[in-house]
């Protein structure tokens, strides 16, 4: 089974911007189904955005209008545009994917994930 790798996490001050990577290893997940989600300690996991195997893409209604899903199928890599941030966007960031043409509704669905990304936004 192959891996997912996230990079691109850090620092930023509210109003920045970020950009998340996610590269699969051994496998091409982006002909599937892939997402981002992030988790704050002591909540459930929250989905950011999630794009099809045609790049039908569906965003949480906390970043809609900041942030943006893309993905480059030559290089394998799934991105995460965040602009706009604030200090709510503070997370551990995870990359997945269920290898399935369609999305999930829900997160216990994505079977493959990274270990994550932490972005901090600071006021």
């Amino acid at each position: 089974q192959g891996e997912l790798v996230e990079s691109g996490g850090g620092s930023a001050q509210a109003g920045g911007s970020l950009r998340l990577s996610c590269v699969s290893v051994g496998f091409r997940a982006t002909g599937g189904c892939m997402g981002w989600f992030r988790q704050v300690p002591g909540k459930e996991r929250e989905k950011v955005a999630t794009i099809t195997r045609l790049e039908t893409i569906e965003y949480g209604p906390s970043v809609k209008g900041r942030f943006t899903v893309s993905k480059d199928f030559a290089k394998n890599t799934l991105y995460l545009q965040m602009s706009n941030l604030k200090p709510d966007d503070t997370a551990m960031y995870y990359c997945a994917a269920t290898g399935t043409r369609l999305c999930p509704p829900s997160w216990t669905d994505f079977n493959i994930w990274g270990r994550g990304t932490q972005v901090t936004v600071s006021s």
